[in-house]
């Protein structure tokens, strides 16, 4: 597969279009969704132009799970979540919708259903204020 150099996320990374940034280094960007399927639910995008997990580099993959093991905690703290899914689609038949690689790491809260992948857009004054929240918790 080709990587789209106009994707969404490579327009984020280039600082073509707005995200809700919470952390950065030089390998990886985490971001909220702004389509969540729960309260909390972000994405750690790979700074590197992969289209799936079979392009991506061994570096590449280090560098996005240990940015989710560093944001993971902070974000069922903040969240007070009890539970944490990371997910990572490859192709469309299995639910990837951008052709970038990037991981999921979607909250649960007992006695809530989390929403579809990618269906509704969230309420994005909540997002944005839980995106600070979270990145004064990471810079602490």
């Amino acid at each position: 597969m080709t990587y789209d150099n106009n994707n969404v996320f490579a327009k984020i990374l280039r600082g073509e279009l707005p995200s809700f940034k919470i952390y950065e280094d030089e390998k990886t960007y985490a971001m909220m969704d702004i389509m969540p399927q729960s309260k909390g639910h972000l994405l750690v995008l790979t700074k590197e132009p992969a289209p799936t997990f079979f392009d991506l580099s061994e570096d590449g993959a280090k560098a996005c799970i240990a940015t989710a093991k560093k944001i993971a905690p902070v974000l069922m703290k903040v969240t007070g979540a009890d539970g944490l899914v990371v997910s990572q689609f490859n192709y469309e038949c299995a639910g990837q919708t951008v052709f970038h690689v990037h991981y999921h790491l979607v909250p649960h809260y007992i006695g809530q259903k989390v929403s579809d992948h990618a269906r509704q857009q969230g309420n994005m004054e909540e997002i944005k204020a839980l995106a600070e929240q979270l990145a004064k918790a990471l810079a602490d």
